[in-house]
């Protein structure tokens, strides 16, 4: 009978604790509450078709929303230039309180560039209009 009550007890803590784990796993970036505010853009031509893009927000999930909309507008900024691609070189993100704010740097070019980190500007574009995130 003492064998079968710590089995039990056992079984029952290990329900436990999966059950928690499934909790956590369960929870996407996505299925959190996602009201973002879009601030300024501000962008710095560095050297040629190297331009920096400041981006502000509040509402930001994390990091990645602030990167996307660093990305909208990089991508916009290609196009009104009469580019049609941007290669990604580096962001800093920083936070104060709700608000985030990043500082990204894009080449941008008529051909595709070489590296790992490009953007179709085209392509861009439109998959921010679908999710709503602004561009310049």
């Amino acid at each position: 009978m003492r064998n079968h009550f710590h089995i039990t007890a056992l079984t029952l803590a290990t329900a436990s604790l999966s059950a928690c784990a499934m909790q956590d796993d369960g929870v996407a970036r996505d299925d959190l509450a996602f009201e973002p505010t879009y601030g300024n853009v501000r962008t710095d031509l560095l050297d040629g078709d190297l331009v920096n893009f400041h981006v502000e927000m509040s509402g930001a999930r994390n990091g990645a929303d602030v990167h996307a909309y660093a990305e909208c507008a990089a991508a916009q900024y290609a196009l009104i230039r009469g580019y049609g691609f941007a290669r990604h070189v580096r962001t800093t993100i920083e936070t104060k309180g709700d608000t985030w704010s990043g500082d990204a740097v894009y080449t941008i070019s008529a051909a595709l560039p070489r590296g790992l980190k490009t953007i179709d500007a085209e392509v861009t574009v439109s998959n921010c209009a679908e999710n709503r995130i602004p561009t310049v």
